[in-house]
């Protein structure tokens, strides 16, 4: 098979961006997909180096000038083997040996590709939104059922490593299973209008707090332990209390999902950024985290992602005996009411309403689980900042709140806020957003749409303010989330299903 013109990756992108349409954009997608020699051209598209991050600098693609070529001649694979060269380099010089790289490569490069490149490198391409758009169209060029290639890819948690075998057939993709050692993207919940509606949805269902901590997933294999965030990163090295306790279990292999937290001397949740501290800590033994584990993926030699959540439970029990996650299994309502007041008093989120006959969907964000808490709370993505004034003068305060496009567009603005922000995160957000920043002026920073922030908020009524259609109401801050990615954060569509039958105007809707 010929190797893809990088121009046509440039292209392909800059169709899929300029349109609204789901359709067209998976239609765009799969026409590359299909002729694709190398899985670099799926990392390409969904705007990600096949090498990952490979610690380029803004400043280093930035202060490149280079005149570019006249007429396109780049392949995928020259791009690829450019990049892979530039992430291997290390050692005494390297710094002037990874600019030779790039400028080679960029001498190489049309203007659009140079554009585009910089942009790849610097993380302004990278949409987790796209990985479903980008699912679909797999399934389309190889002619595969969706669900097929999405499983494979949950399994796999590569999207290029996916698509390769989609173009072999279903049977490669068949062959993906759970591979201890291996993490699959964890199952997520939906939120509930009410605890009563969950019940009455869910019919026979366990019912348990809802932590406010950390979602990991363990892997063990013998005496070989491994630590996961939500993200698929691996964090075995800072948690070594954690590697402990999993290998002294009662099995020989085994993969758990779960919560982990730091707690207080009464058993209190300490502040969420102080458990994420620990993801990255050196010195690792001054601050202990606690796991809660509520999911049992594979038992000694038996994998359970296809079993009901009723055996997944007995599995989990077995295994993880005074580590289980608090709950009550089948429980009636004014049992599970109770349930929903002892997290809320032990200082969790709320309670997960789950149902007992759902099958783990890795990465899938459906029904079958669903969440409950006393207050509205959405995930969104900072897409940009405004200068403070008085006394938050100098520091980035206002920010500007956008939703997922489940399209796999760019994030849809449906608020700003300043609230709830502390000195101390005024001062952090400042240095954060400014690392990412894209386009500042006098009176605002634009910033790659990356980090993602959690808000309380009253509600949300129509408005033709923001083009989603819909804005917050009385938005407050409550945490940044470096435990997930702008693809987790809370679609329009989401945000859409909380307005009101009738919204009324609100005069005091932020923004």
């Amino acid at each position: 098979m010929v190797d893809v013109l990088f121009t046509e990756v440039v292209e392909t992108s800059a169709a899929v961006a300029a349109t609204r349409s789901r359709l067209a954009k998976v239609a765009a997608l799969a026409g590359l997909v299909r002729r694709m020699s190398t899985a670099a051209v799926v990392s390409f598209l969904v705007g990600v180096p096949s090498q990952g991050r490979i610690g380029v600098g803004w400043r280093t693609v930035f202060d490149l000038d280079v005149p570019p070529a006249a007429e396109p001649s780049l392949t995928v694979s020259d791009v690829d083997s450019a990049l892979g060269s530039f992430a291997s380099i290390s050692g005494k010089g390297s710094s002037a040996r990874r600019v030779e790289v790039l400028t080679s490569l960029f001498g190489r490069a049309t203007a659009a590709e140079q554009d585009f490149l910089r942009r790849l490198l610097t993380g302004e391409l990278r949409q987790g939104a796209l990985e479903g758009v980008m699912l679909d169209a797999i399934a389309r060029a190889a002619e595969v059922p969706g669900e097929v290639v999405r499983r494979a890819f949950m399994l796999s948690g590569s999207l290029p490593g996916t698509a390769v075998a989609a173009m072999s057939g279903e049977e490669a993709l068949a062959a993906f299973r759970l591979e201890v050692g291996r993490p699959v993207r964890p199952m997520l919940a939906s939120p509930a209008e009410s605890l009563p509606d969950a019940l009455a949805e869910l019919g026979s269902c366990v019912v348990e707090h809802k932590l406010d901590g950390a979602r990991i997933q363990v892997h063990r294999s013998g005496d070989e332990v491994r630590i996961f965030t939500r993200t698929l990163r691996e964090i075995t090295g800072t948690v070594p209390e954690l590697v402990e306790l999993v290998r002294a279990l009662p099995c020989t292999s085994v993969v758990l999902d779960g919560e982990t937290l730091a707690l207080t001397d009464d058993g209190k949740p300490r502040p969420f950024q102080e458990t994420m501290s620990r993801f990255g800590a050196q010195d690792v033994r001054e601050l202990l985290l606690s796991p809660f584990f509520f999911d049992c993926l594979h038992l000694d030699g038996e994998d359970l992602l296809d079993q009901p959540l009723r055996v997944r439970l007995d599995a989990l029990r077995r295994v993880a005996g005074a580590h289980v996650i608090p709950g009550a299994v089948s429980p009636a309502e004014a049992e599970a009411a109770q349930v929903l007041d002892e997290a809320l008093a032990a200082g969790h989120e709320g309670v997960m309403v789950k149902s007992l006959e759902s099958v783990y969907a890795a990465g899938r964000r459906g029904r079958a689980w669903q969440k409950v808490k006393p207050v509205h709370t959405l995930d969104l993505v900072v897409i940009g900042v405004e200068w403070g004034s008085g006394r938050r003068k100098g520091l980035l305060s206002n920010l500007h709140l956008g939703a997922r496009d489940p399209d796999g567009g760019a994030p849809i603005m449906v608020g700003k806020t300043f609230k709830g922000l502390t000195d101390e995160l005024l001062a952090w957000q400042t240095r954060e957003l400014m690392a990412i920043a894209t386009e500042r002026t006098d009176w605002v920073v634009t910033v790659r749409p990356e980090l993602v922030i959690e808000i309380e908020l009253d509600g949300v009524q129509v408005s033709s303010r923001y083009p989603g259609g819909v804005a917050l109401r009385f938005a407050r801050v409550l945490r940044y989330r470096p435990d997930k990615d702008a693809g987790e954060a809370d679609s329009i569509d989401t945000v859409r299903a909380l307005l009101p039958q009738r919204a009324p105007t609100d005069p005091n809707t932020i923004g």
